[in-house]
Protein backbone atom coordinates (compact mmCIF):
# COMPACT_ATOMS: atom_id res chain seq x y z
CA UNK A 1 0.00 0.00 0.00
CA UNK A 2 1.32 3.44 -0.94
CA UNK A 3 0.66 6.70 0.84
CA UNK A 4 -1.91 9.16 -0.48
CA UNK A 5 0.13 12.37 -0.38
CA UNK A 6 0.63 14.82 -3.22
CA UNK A 7 3.44 14.19 -5.69
CA UNK A 8 5.45 17.42 -5.37
CA UNK A 9 8.72 17.04 -7.29
CA UNK A 10 11.77 18.16 -5.31
CA UNK A 11 13.27 20.53 -7.88
CA UNK A 12 15.52 23.43 -6.87
CA UNK A 13 13.53 26.08 -8.75
CA UNK A 14 11.00 25.73 -5.90
CA UNK A 15 13.69 26.99 -3.49
CA UNK A 16 13.99 30.35 -5.23
CA UNK A 17 10.20 30.43 -5.75
CA UNK A 18 9.84 30.09 -1.97
CA UNK A 19 12.34 32.88 -1.32
CA UNK A 20 10.50 35.18 -3.76
CA UNK A 21 7.05 34.35 -2.36
CA UNK A 22 7.82 34.54 1.36
CA UNK A 23 11.03 36.58 1.69
CA UNK A 24 10.85 38.84 -1.38
CA UNK A 25 12.57 41.86 0.18
CA UNK A 26 15.38 39.99 1.94
CA UNK A 27 18.66 41.38 0.68
CA UNK A 28 21.44 39.74 -1.27
CA UNK A 29 24.47 42.03 -1.01
CA UNK A 30 27.46 41.64 -3.34
CA UNK A 31 30.89 43.20 -3.52
CA UNK A 32 30.79 43.34 -7.29
CA UNK A 33 33.69 42.39 -9.52
CA UNK A 34 33.50 45.93 -10.96
CA UNK A 35 34.06 47.34 -7.45
CA UNK A 36 30.94 48.83 -5.81
CA UNK A 37 28.76 47.00 -3.30
CA UNK A 38 25.49 46.09 -5.04
CA UNK A 39 22.17 45.38 -3.29
CA UNK A 40 19.34 43.28 -4.61
CA UNK A 41 16.55 41.10 -3.18
CA UNK A 42 15.28 37.57 -3.63
CA UNK A 43 12.34 38.93 -5.65
CA UNK A 44 14.71 40.71 -8.03
CA UNK A 45 17.04 37.72 -8.29
CA UNK A 46 14.04 35.50 -9.08
CA UNK A 47 12.87 37.82 -11.88
CA UNK A 48 16.35 38.11 -13.37
CA UNK A 49 16.96 34.34 -13.13
CA UNK A 50 13.77 33.88 -15.19
CA UNK A 51 15.27 36.22 -17.79
CA UNK A 52 18.43 34.07 -17.84
CA UNK A 53 16.18 31.08 -18.54
CA UNK A 54 14.49 32.96 -21.38
CA UNK A 55 17.87 33.77 -22.96
CA UNK A 56 18.96 30.13 -22.72
CA UNK A 57 15.72 28.83 -24.20
CA UNK A 58 16.18 31.29 -27.08
CA UNK A 59 19.51 29.56 -27.71
CA UNK A 60 17.74 26.18 -27.77
CA UNK A 61 19.21 24.99 -24.46
CA UNK A 62 17.31 21.84 -23.49
CA UNK A 63 16.91 19.63 -20.44
CA UNK A 64 20.24 17.94 -19.73
CA UNK A 65 22.41 20.41 -21.69
CA UNK A 66 25.47 21.56 -19.76
CA UNK A 67 25.87 25.30 -19.15
CA UNK A 68 28.99 26.33 -17.24
CA UNK A 69 29.85 29.19 -14.91
CA UNK A 70 33.35 30.54 -14.23
CA UNK A 71 32.55 33.09 -11.59
CA UNK A 72 32.93 34.42 -8.06
CA UNK A 73 30.24 34.47 -5.36
CA UNK A 74 27.91 37.23 -6.56
CA UNK A 75 24.22 37.94 -7.00
CA UNK A 76 24.63 37.57 -10.76
CA UNK A 77 26.14 34.11 -10.28
CA UNK A 78 23.09 33.09 -8.21
CA UNK A 79 20.79 34.38 -10.97
CA UNK A 80 22.68 32.36 -13.58
CA UNK A 81 22.56 29.26 -11.37
CA UNK A 82 18.81 29.24 -10.93
CA UNK A 83 18.21 30.36 -14.51
CA UNK A 84 20.17 27.35 -15.77
CA UNK A 85 18.73 24.81 -13.34
CA UNK A 86 15.13 26.07 -13.54
CA UNK A 87 14.72 24.86 -17.12
CA UNK A 88 16.35 21.49 -16.47
CA UNK A 89 19.79 22.34 -17.87
CA UNK A 90 22.86 21.32 -15.84
CA UNK A 91 24.82 24.06 -14.09
CA UNK A 92 28.50 23.13 -14.36
CA UNK A 93 30.61 25.20 -11.96
CA UNK A 94 34.19 25.60 -13.18
CA UNK A 95 37.02 26.06 -10.69
CA UNK A 96 39.34 28.89 -11.89
CA UNK A 97 42.13 27.60 -9.65
CA UNK A 98 42.63 24.54 -11.82
CA UNK A 99 45.42 24.47 -14.39
CA UNK A 100 44.30 25.57 -17.88
CA UNK A 101 44.86 22.02 -19.16
CA UNK A 102 42.52 20.65 -16.48
CA UNK A 103 39.90 23.30 -17.25
CA UNK A 104 39.99 22.42 -20.94
CA UNK A 105 39.67 18.72 -20.07
CA UNK A 106 36.66 19.38 -17.83
CA UNK A 107 34.85 21.65 -20.32
CA UNK A 108 35.34 19.07 -23.07
CA UNK A 109 34.39 16.13 -20.88
CA UNK A 110 31.21 17.91 -19.78
CA UNK A 111 30.52 19.08 -23.36
CA UNK A 112 29.58 22.54 -22.11
CA UNK A 113 27.60 24.56 -24.67
CA UNK A 114 27.67 27.98 -22.99
CA UNK A 115 29.87 29.55 -20.32
CA UNK A 116 28.97 32.46 -18.01
CA UNK A 117 32.22 34.17 -16.99
CA UNK A 118 33.28 36.99 -14.66
CA UNK A 119 35.56 39.75 -15.93
CA UNK A 120 38.45 38.44 -13.82
CA UNK A 121 38.60 35.14 -15.69
CA UNK A 122 38.37 36.35 -19.30
CA UNK A 123 42.14 35.96 -19.92
CA UNK A 124 42.01 32.41 -18.53
CA UNK A 125 39.04 31.53 -20.73
CA UNK A 126 40.64 33.14 -23.79
CA UNK A 127 43.58 30.77 -23.34
CA UNK A 128 41.40 27.70 -22.80
CA UNK A 129 38.53 28.03 -25.30
CA UNK A 130 40.51 27.41 -28.51
CA UNK A 131 40.79 23.83 -27.21
CA UNK A 132 37.06 23.48 -26.38
CA UNK A 133 35.03 22.84 -29.55
CA UNK A 134 31.65 22.27 -27.85
CA UNK A 135 31.39 25.84 -26.46
CA UNK A 136 29.09 27.88 -28.71
CA UNK A 137 29.10 31.22 -26.89
CA UNK A 138 30.23 33.02 -23.75
CA UNK A 139 28.22 35.38 -21.54
CA UNK A 140 30.29 37.98 -19.68
CA UNK A 141 28.72 38.72 -16.28
CA UNK A 142 28.85 42.51 -16.51
CA UNK A 143 27.04 45.55 -17.92
CA UNK A 144 27.60 47.35 -21.23
CA UNK A 145 29.73 50.05 -19.59
CA UNK A 146 32.29 47.45 -18.39
CA UNK A 147 32.01 45.02 -21.32
CA UNK A 148 35.57 44.53 -22.58
CA UNK A 149 36.88 43.93 -26.04
CA UNK A 150 37.62 40.22 -26.03
CA UNK A 151 38.80 37.43 -28.30
CA UNK A 152 36.17 35.10 -26.82
CA UNK A 153 33.98 33.61 -29.57
CA UNK A 154 30.34 34.63 -29.47
CA UNK A 155 30.86 36.85 -26.41
CA UNK A 156 27.65 38.45 -25.12
CA UNK A 157 27.05 41.05 -22.39
CA UNK A 158 24.95 39.67 -19.52
CA UNK A 159 23.04 42.85 -18.71
CA UNK A 160 22.36 43.59 -22.39
CA UNK A 161 20.87 40.12 -22.79
CA UNK A 162 18.67 40.43 -19.70
CA UNK A 163 17.40 43.87 -20.74
CA UNK A 164 15.49 42.37 -23.67
CA UNK A 165 14.55 39.01 -22.12
CA UNK A 166 11.18 37.99 -20.68
CA UNK A 167 10.29 36.73 -17.20
CA UNK A 168 7.43 34.66 -18.60
CA UNK A 169 9.27 31.36 -18.45
CA UNK A 170 7.94 28.19 -16.85
CA UNK A 171 10.31 26.44 -14.46
CA UNK A 172 10.22 22.79 -13.42
CA UNK A 173 7.90 20.27 -15.01
CA UNK A 174 10.59 17.58 -15.15
CA UNK A 175 11.41 14.58 -12.96
CA UNK A 176 13.14 15.37 -9.66
CA UNK A 177 15.87 12.88 -10.59
CA UNK A 178 16.83 15.15 -13.52
CA UNK A 179 20.47 16.24 -13.42
CA UNK A 180 20.87 19.66 -11.84
CA UNK A 181 24.52 20.47 -11.16
CA UNK A 182 27.92 19.18 -12.22
CA UNK A 183 31.05 19.64 -10.13
CA UNK A 184 34.38 17.98 -10.81
CA UNK A 185 36.74 16.63 -8.18
CA UNK A 186 40.09 18.38 -7.88
CA UNK A 187 41.87 15.55 -9.69
CA UNK A 188 44.75 14.97 -7.27
CA UNK A 189 45.01 11.45 -8.71
CA UNK A 190 44.38 11.17 -12.44
CA UNK A 191 41.91 13.32 -14.34
CA UNK A 192 39.13 15.13 -12.44
CA UNK A 193 35.88 13.19 -12.23
CA UNK A 194 32.41 14.67 -12.59
CA UNK A 195 29.90 14.47 -9.73
CA UNK A 196 26.43 14.91 -11.20
CA UNK A 197 23.89 16.18 -8.64
CA UNK A 198 20.16 15.69 -9.22
CA UNK A 199 17.41 18.15 -8.32
CA UNK A 200 16.26 15.66 -5.70
CA UNK A 201 19.71 15.29 -4.14
CA UNK A 202 20.25 19.06 -4.00
CA UNK A 203 16.79 19.63 -2.53
CA UNK A 204 17.32 16.96 0.13
CA UNK A 205 20.80 18.37 0.83
CA UNK A 206 19.15 21.76 1.39
CA UNK A 207 16.74 20.28 3.94
CA UNK A 208 19.65 18.41 5.52
CA UNK A 209 21.57 21.70 5.76
CA UNK A 210 18.69 23.50 7.44
CA UNK A 211 18.94 21.22 10.47
CA UNK A 212 20.05 23.17 13.54
CA UNK A 213 23.08 20.90 13.83
CA UNK A 214 24.23 21.92 10.33
CA UNK A 215 23.68 25.47 9.00
CA UNK A 216 20.58 26.05 11.08
CA UNK A 217 19.74 29.07 8.91
CA UNK A 218 16.74 31.28 9.73
CA UNK A 219 15.40 34.58 8.34
CA UNK A 220 17.27 36.33 11.19
CA UNK A 221 20.63 34.98 10.00
CA UNK A 222 23.02 37.02 7.87
CA UNK A 223 25.29 34.59 6.01
CA UNK A 224 28.60 35.33 4.29
CA UNK A 225 29.66 32.33 2.16
CA UNK A 226 33.36 32.87 1.54
CA UNK A 227 33.60 29.28 0.31
CA UNK A 228 33.19 29.59 -3.46
CA UNK A 229 30.11 28.50 -5.35
CA UNK A 230 32.45 26.36 -7.48
CA UNK A 231 33.30 24.29 -4.37
CA UNK A 232 30.40 21.85 -4.09
CA UNK A 233 27.66 24.50 -4.27
CA UNK A 234 29.27 26.81 -1.69
CA UNK A 235 28.68 23.94 0.77
CA UNK A 236 24.95 24.22 0.01
CA UNK A 237 24.61 27.85 1.18
CA UNK A 238 23.46 29.12 -2.23
CA UNK A 239 20.44 26.85 -1.76
CA UNK A 240 20.10 27.04 2.03
CA UNK A 241 20.14 30.85 2.22
CA UNK A 242 17.11 31.35 -0.07
CA UNK A 243 15.35 28.32 1.45
CA UNK A 244 15.55 29.88 4.92
CA UNK A 245 15.04 33.47 3.79
CA UNK A 246 18.42 34.48 5.21
CA UNK A 247 20.21 37.61 4.04
CA UNK A 248 23.21 36.64 1.90
CA UNK A 249 26.42 38.66 1.67
CA UNK A 250 28.53 37.68 -1.34
CA UNK A 251 32.23 38.58 -1.23
CA UNK A 252 32.95 38.65 -4.97
CA UNK A 253 36.63 38.55 -5.91
CA UNK A 254 38.11 40.03 -2.72
CA UNK A 255 38.98 37.31 -0.19
CA UNK A 256 41.67 39.13 1.82
CA UNK A 257 41.27 39.68 5.56
CA UNK A 258 40.55 43.41 5.30
CA UNK A 259 37.81 42.99 2.67
CA UNK A 260 36.14 40.10 4.49
CA UNK A 261 36.21 41.99 7.80
CA UNK A 262 34.67 45.06 6.17
CA UNK A 263 31.70 43.02 4.89
CA UNK A 264 31.27 41.17 8.20
CA UNK A 265 30.94 44.46 10.05
CA UNK A 266 29.10 46.65 7.54
CA UNK A 267 26.43 44.02 6.80
CA UNK A 268 25.98 42.59 10.31
CA UNK A 269 27.02 39.06 9.36
CA UNK A 270 26.15 36.44 11.99
CA UNK A 271 27.41 33.26 10.27
CA UNK A 272 30.16 32.60 7.75
CA UNK A 273 31.86 29.62 6.11
CA UNK A 274 35.34 29.21 4.63
CA UNK A 275 38.49 27.09 4.57
CA UNK A 276 41.12 27.53 7.33
CA UNK A 277 43.51 29.69 5.27
CA UNK A 278 40.81 32.36 4.82
CA UNK A 279 40.19 32.53 8.57
CA UNK A 280 43.89 32.70 9.34
CA UNK A 281 44.17 35.70 7.01
CA UNK A 282 41.16 37.37 8.64
CA UNK A 283 42.48 36.83 12.16
CA UNK A 284 45.90 38.20 11.18
CA UNK A 285 44.21 41.41 9.96
CA UNK A 286 42.00 41.70 13.05
CA UNK A 287 44.95 41.24 15.42
CA UNK A 288 47.18 43.64 13.53
CA UNK A 289 44.55 46.40 13.62
CA UNK A 290 43.26 45.64 17.13
CA UNK A 291 39.71 45.02 15.87
CA UNK A 292 36.70 43.16 17.28
CA UNK A 293 33.69 41.39 15.78
CA UNK A 294 30.32 43.05 16.41
CA UNK A 295 27.80 40.50 15.12
CA UNK A 296 29.63 37.33 14.06
CA UNK A 297 28.57 34.41 16.28
CA UNK A 298 29.44 31.20 14.40
CA UNK A 299 31.89 30.15 11.71
CA UNK A 300 31.88 26.91 9.75
CA UNK A 301 35.37 25.75 8.82
CA UNK A 302 35.97 22.89 6.41
CA UNK A 303 38.03 21.88 3.41
CA UNK A 304 40.86 20.59 5.59
CA UNK A 305 41.27 19.69 9.26
CA UNK A 306 40.93 22.64 11.63
CA UNK A 307 43.89 23.21 13.98
CA UNK A 308 43.20 23.63 17.69
CA UNK A 309 45.01 26.98 17.56
CA UNK A 310 42.38 28.35 15.13
CA UNK A 311 39.44 27.11 17.23
CA UNK A 312 40.97 28.72 20.33
CA UNK A 313 41.76 31.97 18.51
CA UNK A 314 38.09 32.49 17.66
CA UNK A 315 36.72 31.28 20.99
CA UNK A 316 39.24 32.74 23.43
CA UNK A 317 39.82 36.03 21.62
CA UNK A 318 36.36 36.85 20.30
CA UNK A 319 33.76 34.47 21.81
CA UNK A 320 32.93 32.99 18.40
CA UNK A 321 31.92 29.33 18.08
CA UNK A 322 33.81 27.28 15.52
CA UNK A 323 31.93 24.41 13.88
CA UNK A 324 34.20 22.06 12.00
CA UNK A 325 32.69 20.36 8.97
CA UNK A 326 33.85 17.47 6.83
CA UNK A 327 32.61 16.61 3.39
CA UNK A 328 33.64 16.28 -0.22
CA UNK A 329 32.34 16.98 -3.71
CA UNK A 330 30.88 13.46 -3.74
CA UNK A 331 28.83 14.16 -0.56
CA UNK A 332 27.21 17.37 -1.90
CA UNK A 333 29.27 18.16 0.41
CA UNK A 334 27.90 17.85 3.97
CA UNK A 335 29.25 14.76 5.74
CA UNK A 336 29.80 15.48 9.43
CA UNK A 337 29.84 18.45 11.81
CA UNK A 338 31.52 18.88 15.19
CA UNK A 339 28.43 19.69 17.26
CA UNK A 340 29.05 18.64 20.85
CA UNK A 341 26.54 16.55 22.77
CA UNK A 342 25.15 18.04 26.02
CA UNK A 343 27.41 15.68 27.98
CA UNK A 344 30.55 16.86 26.17
CA UNK A 345 29.52 20.52 26.31
CA UNK A 346 29.23 20.21 30.11
CA UNK A 347 32.96 19.47 30.31
CA UNK A 348 35.51 22.25 30.92
CA UNK A 349 36.47 23.90 27.63
CA UNK A 350 39.98 22.46 27.61
CA UNK A 351 38.55 18.94 27.91
CA UNK A 352 36.02 19.62 25.12
CA UNK A 353 38.89 20.30 22.72
CA UNK A 354 39.48 16.55 22.22
CA UNK A 355 36.15 16.48 20.34
CA UNK A 356 36.16 19.97 18.85
CA UNK A 357 39.22 19.09 16.75
CA UNK A 358 37.43 16.03 15.36
CA UNK A 359 35.31 16.23 12.24
CA UNK A 360 32.17 15.29 14.14
CA UNK A 361 28.90 13.43 13.75
CA UNK A 362 26.78 12.94 10.63
CA UNK A 363 23.39 14.69 10.46
CA UNK A 364 20.19 12.88 9.52
CA UNK A 365 20.60 11.80 5.90
CA UNK A 366 24.21 10.63 6.04
CA UNK A 367 25.37 7.15 7.12
CA UNK A 368 28.99 6.39 8.02
CA UNK A 369 30.94 3.16 8.46
CA UNK A 370 34.56 2.19 8.96
CA UNK A 371 35.82 -0.81 7.03
CA UNK A 372 39.20 -2.46 6.67
CA UNK A 373 40.71 -3.37 3.30
CA UNK A 374 38.92 -6.75 3.39
CA UNK A 375 35.55 -4.99 3.73
CA UNK A 376 35.01 -5.94 7.38
CA UNK A 377 33.33 -3.36 9.62
CA UNK A 378 35.61 -1.81 12.25
CA UNK A 379 34.64 -0.84 15.82
CA UNK A 380 33.77 2.67 16.96
CA UNK A 381 36.28 2.83 19.80
CA UNK A 382 38.17 6.00 18.85
CA UNK A 383 41.39 4.03 18.26
CA UNK A 384 40.81 1.55 15.43
CA UNK A 385 41.51 2.97 12.00
CA UNK A 386 39.38 2.14 8.99
CA UNK A 387 38.51 3.34 5.53
CA UNK A 388 35.70 5.87 5.86
CA UNK A 389 32.61 4.74 3.96
CA UNK A 390 29.52 6.87 3.41
CA UNK A 391 25.98 6.34 2.10
CA UNK A 392 22.85 8.45 1.64
CA UNK A 393 20.54 10.30 -0.80
CA UNK A 394 23.06 13.13 -1.25
CA UNK A 395 26.07 10.86 -1.88
CA UNK A 396 27.42 10.08 -5.37
CA UNK A 397 26.43 6.69 -6.75
CA UNK A 398 28.62 6.94 -9.87
CA UNK A 399 30.78 9.45 -11.70
CA UNK A 400 29.66 11.31 -14.83
CA UNK A 401 29.99 9.16 -17.97
CA UNK A 402 30.92 6.16 -15.82
CA UNK A 403 34.48 7.32 -15.09
CA UNK A 404 36.08 5.13 -12.44
CA UNK A 405 33.61 2.29 -12.97
CA UNK A 406 31.57 0.97 -10.02
CA UNK A 407 32.35 3.21 -7.03
CA UNK A 408 30.04 1.59 -4.44
CA UNK A 409 30.63 -1.55 -2.39
CA UNK A 410 28.13 -4.39 -2.03
CA UNK A 411 26.19 -2.46 0.66
CA UNK A 412 25.98 0.69 -1.45
CA UNK A 413 28.67 2.59 0.50
CA UNK A 414 31.08 4.99 -1.20
CA UNK A 415 34.75 4.79 -0.21
CA UNK A 416 35.82 8.37 0.57
CA UNK A 417 39.53 7.61 0.31
CA UNK A 418 39.96 8.84 3.89
CA UNK A 419 41.27 6.86 6.83
CA UNK A 420 39.43 7.67 10.06
CA UNK A 421 38.39 6.64 13.54
CA UNK A 422 34.94 6.93 15.13
CA UNK A 423 34.70 7.14 18.92
CA UNK A 424 32.10 5.99 21.42
CA UNK A 425 30.30 9.37 21.15
CA UNK A 426 29.98 8.95 17.38
CA UNK A 427 32.65 11.55 16.58
CA UNK A 428 34.54 10.80 13.39
CA UNK A 429 38.13 11.95 12.99
CA UNK A 430 40.04 11.89 9.71
CA UNK A 431 43.56 10.66 10.34
CA UNK A 432 44.74 10.84 6.72
CA UNK A 433 43.91 10.42 3.10
CA UNK A 434 44.50 6.73 2.35
CA UNK A 435 47.26 7.69 -0.09
CA UNK A 436 48.95 9.96 2.51
CA UNK A 437 49.04 7.55 5.48
CA UNK A 438 52.54 7.09 6.90
CA UNK A 439 53.20 3.43 7.63
CA UNK A 440 56.02 3.06 10.13
CA UNK A 441 56.99 -0.32 11.54
CA UNK A 442 53.61 -1.76 10.60
CA UNK A 443 51.71 1.01 12.43
CA UNK A 444 49.95 4.07 11.01
CA UNK A 445 50.94 7.64 11.83
CA UNK A 446 48.43 10.45 11.25
CA UNK A 447 50.06 13.26 9.29
CA UNK A 448 47.00 15.46 9.82
CA UNK A 449 47.21 15.29 13.61
CA UNK A 450 50.88 16.31 13.61
CA UNK A 451 50.21 19.13 11.10
CA UNK A 452 47.40 20.57 13.19
CA UNK A 453 49.67 20.84 16.22
CA UNK A 454 52.72 22.08 14.30
CA UNK A 455 50.80 24.92 12.63
CA UNK A 456 49.88 26.22 16.10
CA UNK A 457 53.48 27.37 16.62
CA UNK A 458 53.48 31.19 16.43
CA UNK A 459 56.25 31.26 13.80
CA UNK A 460 54.57 28.81 11.40
CA UNK A 461 52.47 29.88 8.44
CA UNK A 462 51.90 26.40 6.93
CA UNK A 463 52.93 22.90 7.98
CA UNK A 464 52.80 19.57 6.21
CA UNK A 465 53.91 16.08 7.16
CA UNK A 466 54.96 13.50 4.59
CA UNK A 467 56.50 10.05 4.80
CA UNK A 468 60.12 9.46 3.81
CA UNK A 469 61.65 6.08 3.08
CA UNK A 470 63.49 4.38 5.96
CA UNK A 471 65.40 1.05 5.69
CA UNK A 472 64.17 -0.29 9.03
CA UNK A 473 60.76 1.33 9.61
CA UNK A 474 59.59 1.49 5.97
CA UNK A 475 58.58 5.16 6.40
CA UNK A 476 59.19 7.91 8.93
CA UNK A 477 57.45 11.30 9.19
CA UNK A 478 59.14 14.51 8.03
CA UNK A 479 57.75 17.88 9.12
CA UNK A 480 57.80 20.45 6.32
CA UNK A 481 57.41 24.07 7.45
CA UNK A 482 56.80 27.38 5.73
CA UNK A 483 57.65 30.10 8.25
CA UNK A 484 55.89 33.44 8.58
CA UNK A 485 57.82 36.34 6.98
CA UNK A 486 60.89 37.41 8.94
CA UNK A 487 61.10 34.31 11.15
CA UNK A 488 64.34 32.33 11.49
CA UNK A 489 64.81 28.58 11.10
CA UNK A 490 65.31 26.49 14.24
CA UNK A 491 64.70 22.77 13.73
CA UNK A 492 64.77 21.81 17.42
CA UNK A 493 62.30 24.53 18.39
CA UNK A 494 59.57 22.90 16.31
CA UNK A 495 60.35 19.39 17.52
CA UNK A 496 60.22 20.64 21.11
CA UNK A 497 56.82 22.19 20.37
CA UNK A 498 55.49 18.70 19.53
CA UNK A 499 56.90 17.07 22.68
CA UNK A 500 54.17 15.68 24.94
CA UNK A 501 51.46 16.40 22.37
CA UNK A 502 51.96 13.29 20.21
CA UNK A 503 53.18 9.75 20.79
CA UNK A 504 56.98 9.55 20.96
CA UNK A 505 57.18 7.19 18.01
CA UNK A 506 55.17 9.71 15.93
CA UNK A 507 57.88 12.36 16.42
CA UNK A 508 59.18 13.50 13.00
CA UNK A 509 62.70 12.36 12.18
CA UNK A 510 63.47 15.72 10.61
CA UNK A 511 62.21 19.25 9.98
CA UNK A 512 62.57 20.74 6.50
CA UNK A 513 62.07 24.46 5.93
CA UNK A 514 60.71 25.56 2.54
CA UNK A 515 59.80 28.87 0.93
CA UNK A 516 56.48 27.56 -0.28
CA UNK A 517 54.06 24.73 0.44
CA UNK A 518 51.88 24.06 -2.63
CA UNK A 519 48.10 24.30 -2.33
CA UNK A 520 45.69 22.50 -4.61
CA UNK A 521 42.64 23.91 -6.39
CA UNK A 522 40.48 23.65 -3.26
CA UNK A 523 42.98 25.31 -0.92
CA UNK A 524 44.30 22.08 0.60
CA UNK A 525 47.99 21.25 0.81
CA UNK A 526 48.92 19.34 -2.33
CA UNK A 527 51.09 16.54 -0.97
CA UNK A 528 51.47 14.97 -4.39
CA UNK A 529 53.35 18.07 -5.57
CA UNK A 530 55.20 18.39 -2.25
CA UNK A 531 56.45 14.80 -2.43
CA UNK A 532 57.61 15.36 -6.00
CA UNK A 533 59.55 18.47 -4.93
CA UNK A 534 61.24 16.50 -2.13
CA UNK A 535 61.80 13.28 -4.11
CA UNK A 536 65.58 13.53 -3.67
CA UNK A 537 65.34 14.16 0.08
CA UNK A 538 67.08 11.58 2.32
CA UNK A 539 66.30 11.12 6.01
CA UNK A 540 69.29 11.78 8.28
CA UNK A 541 68.21 8.71 10.28
CA UNK A 542 68.13 6.45 7.21
CA UNK A 543 71.89 5.83 7.17
CA UNK A 544 73.92 5.26 4.05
Amino acid sequence: MLGLMQDWPLTVDRILDHAKNWHPDREVVTRSVEGPVVRTTYAEIHARAKRVSDVLKGWDVKVGDRVATLAWNTGRHIEAWYGIMGIGAVCHTLNPRLFPEQLAYIINHAEDRIIFVDLTFIPLLEAVLPHCPTVERVVVLTDELHMPATKLPGAECYEALLSTASEAVEWGGFDEQTACGLCYTSGTTGNPKGVLYSHRSNFIHTLLGLQTTVLGATPKEVILPVVPMFHANAWGIAFGGPAAGSKLVMPGAKMDGESIYELLESEGVTFSAAVPTVWQGLLAHVREKGLKFSTLRRVLIGGSAVPESLIRAFHDGYGIEVIQGWGMTETSPIGTLSNLTPELEALPYDEQMKWRIKQGVPPLGVELKLKNYAGQEMPHDGHTYGRLMVRGPTIAGAYFKGEGGDILDHEGFFDTGDVATIDEHGFMQITDRAKDVIKSGGEWISSIEIENIAVGHPKVELAAVIGAAHPKWDERPVLVIKLKPGESEDRQEHLDFLQGKIAKWWMPDDVVFVDDIPLGATGKIDKKVLRERLKDYRLPTAGG
